[in-house]
């Protein structure tokens, strides 16, 4: 977004995606909490992932089904802004309000933090 900056450019973003975990990546926590995979807090108990064995069942999930595409843009944010509002793009939250799925993607995400957060801490 325009009003946004980033330290990352897009291969670290996409790697941040297929290789990080839920606690870096929204994309990884909207994707595991449709797929049922279980939140769980780990270390300090301040982030949320899916342990190593979600995260991994995850990741394999990600490189059966999910793909990356992009085109190179001058204004990246200008054409964001357009696609969202022309496009229906159920996994984006962020200026997505008028998508249907908006509020059931949130309530869902929601839920698994609000389970999570009942949970014991995991190693």
């Amino acid at each position: 977004m325009a009003n946004r900056t980033s330290t990352q450019n897009l291969r670290k973003r996409v790697r941040c995606h297929y290789r990080g975990n839920a606690a870096g990546s929204t994309l990884r926590l909207t994707l595991g909490c449709l797929l049922g995979i279980e939140l769980r807090r780990v270390g300090s108990g301040k982030r949320m992932t899916f342990g190593k064995v979600g995260e991994a069942v995850l990741s394999q999930w990600m490189a059966e089904n999910a793909r990356v595409c992009w085109i190179e843009h001058h204004e990246p944010w200008t054409l964001e802004l357009e696609l969202i509002s022309q496009l229906d793009l159920p996994l984006n939250l962020d200026q997505n309000r008028h998508n249907r799925f908006h509020s059931h993607l949130k309530e869902l995400r929601s839920q698994a933090r609000q389970r999570a957060r009942e949970l014991a801490v995991s190693p």
